[in-house]
Formats: structure tokens, C-alpha cells, sequence
């Protein structure tokens, strides 16, 4: 007869959600920046590429569970109080988004403590709401801004007002 405790890790295992590690940058109210690793789910049903960053702000919960690089800790961050995450871009772009005629503006974002944020706001709308302004009072509670190599995820509690940079 094998352990009960042996038996028992084996049963959880199968309950196990396989996550990968993440690093992004955070920027909290105040300005306080904190390098971090965030969990995000393997493929799943729902998610066949797997999860992402904005996946998990966007989504139902309001901890996000990461891992302080310079603490070497576990904290849970309200997602509400994060103001603006940075992770590579080739973590957030899908290949279906490649593939998708998205609509695109180059804008500025001013943050409300006045920090500027520049880059290419994409994403899909129905035709008849494919308005930049649309975009920005529809969910998602995360917009995504396009900075070269890297993405920046603006909570739009944090945001002043945006700007369009070209026509």
C-alpha cells in the first residue's frame, strides 16, 4: 500500500495548472516601480497560445500574484493600484493579431502624475464603434500601448487624457 501523503501529491498534481514566469516591470501610484515575474497559465482550452499579462489584469481577479525580484517574495498586487505595466511585446501579441487587420493610432497617453507615454494603440472594434474614443470608454480596464520591443499596460484609472500624434 503506497503513502497517503504519496498518493495525495499525486492526485493534486492533476489539478496542477501549468504556469510559465513572466517578467514585467510594475509602476504603482506614487511612481514606486517594482521588477517582477508573473504567473501566466500554459495553453488552455479557452487559451490555446496562453495567457496573457493583459489576459490577467483584464480578467476577473482583482490580486495578481507576482514575484518580487528584488524581495525574492511572493506579493499579491491589487490590480486596481497597478498604473502601468511593461512586458516584451512578444509576450502580448497574438498570431491571429498579425494576421488581423487591427485599427491603429499613434497616440500619447499622459498619465495623471504627469508621466508621457508614447506609442501605437491597436485593437478590433466593431465597425460602427471603431472610434479611438469608443475603444477607450469599452472594456478592457488595460489598454495596450505598442513601445517598439516592449508593452506598455496602462490601467485607464491612471490616465489624464490621450492624444493623437498623427492624423
Amino acid at each position: 500500500m503506497g503513502s497517503p501523503v504519496l498518493e495525495m501529491d499525486i492526485a493534486l498534481e492533476e489539478f496542477r495548472i501549468p504556469k510559465r514566469r513572466v517578467p514585467a516591470q510594475l509602476v504603482l501610484p506614487g511612481g514606486e516601480t517594482r521588477q517582477v515575474h508573473v504567473f501566466l497559465n500554459e495553453a488552455t482550452p479557452g487559451i490555446p497560445q496562453g495567457e496573457r499579462l493583459s489576459d490577467l489584469l483584464n480578467g476577473e481577479s482583482k490580486f495578481v500574484p507576482v514575484s518580487d525580484v528584488a524581495r525574492e517574495t511572493v506579493t499579491f498586487v491589487n490590480s486596481a493600484s497597478i498604473a502601468l505595466a511593461w512586458v516584451e511585446a512578444a509576450h502580448e501579441l497574438r498570431e491571429e493579431e498579425r494576421l488581423t487587420i487591427l485599427t491603429e493610432h499613434e497616440v500619447e497617453v499622459r498619465m495623471v502624475d504627469g508621466q508621457k507615454l508614447q506609442g501605437l494603440v491597436t485593437y478590433l472594434q466593431p465597425n460602427d464603434r471603431s472610434r479611438l474614443m469608443d475603444y477607450l470608454n469599452g472594456t478592457p480596464s488595460f489598454l495596450r500601448l505598442i513601445q517598439g520591443e516592449r508593452m506598455a499596460l496602462i490601467n485607464k484609472r491612471h490616465v489624464a487624457y490621450v492624444e493623437f500624434l498623427s492624423p
